[in-house]
Parts: C-alpha cells; sequence; structure tokens
C-alpha cells in the first residue's frame, strides 16, 4: 500500500507538471508568435526542447521547495498533504487556464503546499515562505517591469537611426534566441519545482533519505514538463501575445530578454522559485509603456495581477479542502 500511495502521489506530481507545461507555453512564446517570428508549431517545438534542457541545469530552487517551506510530515499522513497540495494546484491552473488567465502555477503550487500544511497541522516555516515565495513575488513583477522598460528604452536609442522596417526583421530573427532563452529560464526555474516535491515524497516515503535528487525524477519530470509545452495553451497565449498590447518584434525581444535574465539570476544567485508568469507578463508591460502609457490596456493589466494575488489562497483553500476529504476517507 505505501508504494502504491508514493505512485499516486508522484503520478500526480508529474500531472501538474504537464498543467505547469501547457499552462506556461505562453510565457516562452506569446511574444514570439504575435509578432511572427516564429510560428506557432515551431515555438511550441523549440520551447518544448529548451525546456527539456533547462530543467538539468540546476537544483537550488528543487532544494527551497522540498526544504524550505514546510516540515516534512511523515507517513500517510504526509503523502496525503501532499496529494492535497499537488490536487489544490491542479485545480487552480485547469480554472485559470480555462478562462485565459495567466496566472501563475508556481504560487498555486506553494499556495497548495501551505493551505495542505496548515490543514494537516504541520508546521509552516513562514520565514521561508516570506524570503522565498512572498517577497519574490512583490519584487520580481516590480523589477520586470522596470528593467523591460528601461531594456526597451535602450533598444530605441541604439536604433533610432535605424530603417524601423529593417531593425523588426532583424528583430523578428533575434527573438528566435530570446525566446529560446525564457524557455529554458523556465525549464530552470518551474521543472525544479515538482521536482522539490517528488524529492519530498521520496524521504516521506523512506525511499531515500536527504534533498538530492534522482536522475531519474529530472528526466521524467523534465519530459512531463517538456510534453505539456508541446501541448500549448493558446488561451492564455491570445492574453500574453494580443490582450496586454500588441507587441512588436524589437518590444517581443526586449521583454523576452528581461524576463530570461531575471529567471537565471534568481535561480542561481538567490534560489529563489519565482513566477515566470509575473516575470514576462510585468515585462510586456514595462516594455509596452515606453510607447505609450496607455498603449497598455491596463484594465487587462489590473486583472492579471489580481488573479496573481488571488492564486495562492485559492489554491490553500482547495488543497485544505482536498486534504480534509482524503483525512475522512482514511
Amino acid at each position: 500500500m505505501d508504494t502504491f500511495v508514493l505512485v499516486v502521489v508522484i503520478g500526480v506530481a508529474l500531472f501538474f507538471t504537464y498543467t505547469n507545461g501547457f499552462h506556461d507555453s505562453a510565457n516562452a512564446i506569446a511574444t514570439s508568435i504575435s509578432t511572427r517570428a516564429l510560428t506557432p508549431k515551431a515555438a511550441l517545438a523549440m520551447a518544448a526542447v529548451m525546456n527539456l534542457a533547462g530543467a538539468f541545469l540546476g537544483s537550488g530552487v528543487a532544494q527551497t521547495v522540498s526544504k524550505g517551506l514546510i516540515a516534512t510530515p511523515a507517513g500517510g499522513h504526509g503523502m496525503a498533504i501532499l496529494f492535497a497540495a499537488l490536487v489544490g494546484a491542479i485545480v487552480w491552473n485547469l480554472t485559470t487556464w480555462y478562462f485565459g488567465l495567466p496566472s501563475s502555477s508556481s504560487h498555486a503550487l506553494f499556495g497548495g503546499l501551505v493551505g495542505a500544511a496548515l490543514a494537516g497541522s504541520v508546521t509552516v516555516h513562514w520565514s521561508g515562505v516570506l524570503d522565498k515565495i512572498i517577497i519574490p513575488m512583490v519584487l520580481s513583477p516590480v523589477v520586470g517591469l522596470i528593467v523591460g522598460y528601461l531594456v526597451m528604452v535602450v533598444i530605441l536609442w541604439i536604433f533610432r537611426r535605424v530603417n524601423p522596417h529593417k531593425a523588426k526583421r532583424g528583430f523578428r530573427a533575434a527573438q528566435t534566441v530570446s525566446a529560446a532563452a525564457m524557455a529554458l529560464g523556465h525549464g530552470l526555474q518551474d521543472a525544479q519545482k515538482t521536482m522539490g516535491v517528488v524529492v519530498m515524497a521520496l524521504t516521506i516515503s523512506g525511499t531515500q533519505s536527504g534533498n538530492s535528487i534522482p536522475i531519474w525524477v529530472k528526466i521524467v519530470t523534465a519530459l512531463m514538463l517538456s510534453l505539456g509545452t508541446y501541448a500549448g495553451g493558446w488561451r492564455i497565449m491570445r492574453t500574453l501575445g494580443r490582450k496586454i498590447i500588441e507587441l512588436d518584434p524589437p518590444q517581443g525581444f526586449a521583454s523576452e530578454t528581461t524576463s530570461a535574465a531575471i529567471l537565471y539570476i534568481t535561480s542561481y544567485i538567490f534560489k529563489a522559485p519565482i513566477s515566470t508568469t509575473h516575470v514576462i507578463t510585468s515585462s510586456i508591460m514595462g516594455v509596452g509603456a515606453t510607447k505609450r502609457v496607455k498603449a497598455v490596456r491596463w484594465g487587462v493589466a489590473k486583472n492579471i495581477v489580481l488573479g496573481w494575488f488571488i492564486t495562492m489562497p485559492a489554491a490553500a483553500a482547495v488543497a485544505a479542502v482536498v486534504y480534509g476529504i482524503v483525512d475522512l476517507a482514511v
């Protein structure tokens, strides 16, 4: 029975990774598709491959998730908490995908972990939640907005005397590189979050000790994220690629480059699990504001930001309910 429960929890974790992939595929490629730098099929294939590669580039974020947010609960009680947390995150992912809202799969997972832990009377490391989740959640969009704006200003200044049509052709080609960098950063950040949960499941079951990530966990998590990415989340792509602002190739390049840089810095230097959704969305807003402030559809942006703040408590509430159901059932 213990082995069966472990397999079920890991299976649900991999399904979460799949939903993460198709929910967040828009983060890496929506701008490239909207500017016609890449065809949808080529963009999805590229993003899937780069997500796969990015998953093998680090482990700092996974370790933060596996040991920095909640105390590791024991036995079947712990498995019930992980199961409930994952279900809460999946429900929120599917709900926001249905409405085309680019919310954070990462914060849905964190909210699920906290909600299930509280429902199961497991210690929550609030200092870790504050330092590694809440502060980066608030700061990363602000940084994305400001840096995106500044990068676009620099691009406009450098290319101020270049023929606009020629510049757009060049940036359309450059977007192939910036979109790939963004997809690599997405794999680096988001695959590790599920790896951290799987490591928790292995530790709770007694299958392994310590926080090292087995190679098979890296492989299957990376593959599921990549498959989900290739499935594509078209509803959210329309929101990011068109509804916030009509992007041109230089703007697309600036937003992708900004986002990729932030993802790498937070992964390697701070080991903080930030949201790729928050970063790319705020970068698009910052880049768009250089055109003119009213060019950004701030009403759409407002709804997106509200969704960001709802994500963690909503996923936490679902996870708590699921934990209660599982606890009664067993």
